[in-house]
């Protein structure tokens, strides 16, 4: 089978094709975009059909800033695997990591692991019930597919998707936890200021990305510290996209506001899984009295490869490299969409996490017409792009010559209006929700 026939074959025999909706090719260009890969090292990719291609997407869903297969964890990981990555005993690299992570974060004291970022985020919400005995928790942004936040989509159906991702069906979560989770904007302080009166008290919790595409709104951490601090409910901080990329340690440690937890994975471990929650020396009684246990959170080979990522992203300032050159694609894409006549926005101001959308009539055909040009010149590209080390002088001049030819070729089809974008599709557009890839 070629690589599009077995993903045709996959979604017969895997619910939804593959485990990750971000890897799902329909999201950026339908029956085109390559869904398997044999080879991947640094910022380029060998699909199973001996096709080579530059990652110029979100290189691993943000997970690999060292980029794909670093040679340093990869060695560290081989070594590990050599010598017995399980055991009846426990690694001691978990201990190494939990005091490497601590003295990162002076205000935390402790840590415990998983292996993805979904169920670390739950390991945190239930130590926040375990300290508090409470239930309820305000969600600010997006945290993953566990119980506890889908909850929020009980009440209000797409109460979630107004903050970040449409379409999360609660299909499967009890009706029971309904009320559970209340969801907040980022930066609203009136709609805060509303909630922790109605829900402060029974609060157990208040979890958040510190930041996503620009700095937190003047003042908004400091009020979630003073709501957690006067309702007893503890401040989580989610970086597992933003942390490490916006600077080494997480995204927090710019802006002087503790949490009480924090989380972390995807570029903790550079492609090997690995989730860590850190908390304050008060919640250790709490962390210890819920029951959190599982098998795989002890093999050896996530711990080791954590530890060998963040040494090497600390001596290649790999914050700063990601955060420069995400800068510079994004001046590429305004210049190149000016000298076109092509408009489009920016929708990020952080490089680590560069964005753009058009500006457009039908903006996701001309999203999804985007993807398939530049696939035609063998680099993966869509609207976002999360730098790695690895993106160099080389990529970048490639990469600025095909967005240049493309953004030329498709400004003459926006300048035609919607008929004329969409008549230039003819493969199927691009999802842009969970629900279109259910349905």
């Amino acid at each position: 089978m070629n690589d599009q026939e077995l993903y045709r074959h996959a979604k017969t025999v895997i619910p939804g094709g593959t485990g990750l909706l971000s890897k799902r090719p329909e999201m950026l260009a339908p029956e085109l975009f390559p869904a398997y890969f044999k080879a991947a090292k640094g910022c380029r990719i060998t699909t199973i059909d001996d096709r080579e291609f530059v990652d110029f997407t979100t290189c691993g869903i943000g997970a690999c800033l060292l980029g794909f297969n670093d040679e340093d964890v990869t060695q560290a990981v081989v070594k590990t695997a050599m010598d017995g990555s399980f055991s009846t005993l426990n690694p001691p690299e978990e201990v190494a990591l939990a005091d490497k992570l601590c003295a990162i974060h002076p205000w935390a004291s402790w840590a415990r692991f998983a292996r993805g970022g979904g169920d670390i985020g739950a390991v945190a919400i239930r130590i926040a019930r375990a300290a508090t005995g409470r239930s309820k928790v305000m969600i600010i942004g997006y945290h993953g597919w566990h119980d506890w936040y889908l909850a929020a989509n009980l009440c209000d159906p797409d109460a979630l998707g107004g903050m970040w991702l449409k379409g999360l069906s609660p299909h499967g979560v009890p009706a029971e936890l309904k009320g559970t989770a209340v969801a907040c904007m980022h930066g609203d302080f009136e709609q805060l200021d509303a909630l922790l009166k109605t829900h402060g008290n029974d609060l157990a919790a208040i979890i958040l990305e510190p930041c996503r595409h620009e700095v937190p709104a003047p003042g908004f951490l400091e009020a979630l510290r003073a709501g957690c601090d006067k309702y007893g409910a503890l401040l989580i901080y989610d970086e597992i996209t933003i942390g490490w990329r916006y600077r080494f340690g997480g995204s927090h440690l710019d802006f002087g506001v503790d949490p009480d937890l924090a989380i972390f994975s995807k570029a903790l471990g550079n492609g090997h899984p690995i989730a860590a929650v850190l908390g304050r020396k008060e919640f250790f009684d709490g962390a210890s009295k819920a029951f959190l246990s599982s098998t795989y959170w002890t093999e050896r080979i996530g711990p080791a490869a954590a530890l060998a990522t963040i040494d090497k992203m600390e001596r290649t300032n790999a914050a700063v490299h990601a955060n420069n050159y995400g800068m510079q694609v994004m001046a590429l894409w305004e210049k190149c969409a000016a000298d076109a006549g092509l408009p489009l926005q920016l929708t990020s101001k952080f490089g680590c996490l560069a964005s753009f959308q058009f500006k457009t009539p039908a903006p996701n055909v001309m999203r999804t017409l985007f993807t398939r040009k530049m696939l035609e010149k063998g680099i993966l590209a869509g609207t976002g792009f999360y730098p790695t080390v690895c993106h160099g002088k080389a990529e970048f001049d490639l990469y600025a010559a095909a967005v240049s030819e493309v953004f030329s070729e498709l400004a003459p089809i926006a300048a035609g209006g919607e008929d004329a974008v969409r008549a230039a599709l003819t493969a199927p557009e691009a999802h842009t929700t969970f629900a279109r890839l259910v349905k």
